[in-house]
């Protein structure tokens, strides 16, 4: 399999020269680069890489990390080779040329697969280390994935996945967390390949913003927290407001979950778990879900108030937080099966 090294960059220095070089001497015959937005100031940087033979992509302005990977991918199979494999470098010059064609070397030996390059955290500065391991928990919790770098910019795949990246629609660093959910959905191997943590003055060089870019990568995470979010605000203030009106716990539940069941539906079906799956299938599968959780639900309320005391509404909270999980994976094993998109 022939394997192009794909180098997206936004604001590089001469980091990006020497990466280039270095995939040279490893034998990459095809490797391009995308400059992100990066502006005049940059140009030389870029016309240096040129010189040495890669091609060259541009954006007009700053799109994100995923936008530069996908127009390189896209570039890649517009004008390349239909079955070329393609491994992902990072322009700073964090990840050794000699590591990249580790990778590229894994991705020979299981083309199925998405190949990681795995950095070991010991000496990483700590927003790192701290970053990873958060990160390595939750896509556990939620994926049952285990994987020891969830956060790597070397990564290699082969062609057929390639394309699939081209459908996701995030655009920034959430893209390479997108890129494992949708592996996993596609029924990937997952391939760690062990390569040297190397960190540039403390990774000042890095462009990642703690903050945003933070927000967006655990939305990927939580997309399912946040329909279910919003289906529960949707479900207790219709219940609220029926139970006050005077009508019955089952009354009110019944009407609470008509209203927040549409919402949530389609926030599941495209937003977390992006199905394609027919909508009478999904739709009667997602509805006695909806039935059984609801049946227990109104029975641990009444339980809760009749035997414990406590309040309708209070129970009806602290009652649905505890079944949150059991409805997740239900809805991600039975209803929806994280269908390929």
């Amino acid at each position: 399999m022939k394997i192009t090294a794909l180098i997206p960059a936004y604001r590089p220095t001469q980091a990006l020269v020497d990466v280039v070089r270095g995939l040279k001497r490893e034998g990459f015959d095809r490797i391009v680069v995308v400059d992100d937005g990066s502006g005049p100031d940059f140009a030389a940087h870029f016309e240096a890489v040129r010189a040495e033979g890669a091609e060259l992509l541009r954006h007009a302005v700053n799109l994100g990390k995923g936008a530069a990977l996908k127009t390189g991918i896209n570039a890649i199979y517009v004008e390349g080779e239909a079955d070329s494999g393609v491994v992902t470098v990072d322009a700073d010059g964090q990840h050794l040329a000699e590591d990249a064609a580790r990778v590229a070397d894994s991705l020979r030996q299981a083309p199925g697969a998405l190949v990681l390059g795995a950095r070991a955290f010991g000496d990483a500065p700590l927003r790192s280390r701290i970053g990873n391991e958060l990160t390595r928990f939750l896509f556990r919790l939620v994926h049952s994935i285990t994987l020891k770098d969830t956060q790597t910019g070397l990564r290699a795949f082969g062609p057929d996945f390639a394309r699939r990246l081209l459908t996701l629609p995030s655009q920034r660093y959430e893209f390479e967390l997108d890129m494992l959910i949708l592996a996993r959905r596609l029924g990937l191997d997952f391939v760690e390949t062990p390569i040297a943590t190397v960190y540039l003055d403390g990774n000042r060089a890095s462009h990642f913003d703690p903050v945003l870019d933070s927000v967006r990568i655990y939305f990927s995470l939580f997309r399912f927290s946040i329909a279910g979010l919003v289906a529960a605000l949707i479900d207790n203030s219709v219940f609220a407001l029926a139970f006050a009106l005077g009508a019955s716990v089952l009354a009110s539940q019944c009407a609470g979950r008509a209203v927040a069941v549409v919402v949530n539906y389609l926030m599941l079906k495209r937003m977390v778990f992006h199905s394609v799956e027919n909508d009478k299938v999904a739709g009667a599968k997602y509805l006695a879900s909806v039935v059984v959780f609801g049946a227990v639900s109104y029975g641990l309320i009444m339980a809760g108030q009749g035997l414990l005391g406590m309040p309708v509404l209070a129970t009806k909270i602290v009652v649905e937080t505890a079944i949150f999980l059991a409805n997740y994976l239900v809805q991600r094993l039975m209803v929806f099966k994280e269908g390929q998109p």
